[in-house]
């Protein structure tokens, strides 16, 4: 699967940078997720030149939870331990909010 298709960086081109935004104002882009265990990263913002994103990254739904960046280099190339998984995208996720999770909410 596709992490990234050309809608997707549209709508990171359209959402721009998020530093001066409400969290109720930032819409995420795109979630990947651990078929084969924990870990969901929910993406806001993106940057072609270095390939990295900016979000909030639950690995183990608790204190660990966190804002920062990750790579879609470290997406695209995890392997699960359960027949070689790969790190997929959430092609039915909706239209969701930063404030969402980091409310708790895991949409």
């Amino acid at each position: 699967m596709k992490l990234l298709t050309k809608q997707i960086l549209n709508d990171f081109k359209k959402q721009g940078s998020t530093d001066k935004k409400d969290s109720k104002d930032i819409r995420i882009i795109a979630k990947f997720f651990n078929p084969a265990g924990a870990g969901t990263w929910y993406a806001t913002e993106y940057n072609e030149q270095d390939e990295t994103f900016f979000g909030f990254v639950s690995i183990n739904n608790d204190f660990t939870d966190e804002l920062g960046y990750f790579s879609l280099y470290e997406l695209t190339t995890y392997r699960s331990a359960f027949g070689g998984l790969s790190i997929e995208r959430d092609r039915f996720f909706g239209k969701h909010y930063l404030k969402e999770v980091l409310d708790g909410g895991r949409p």
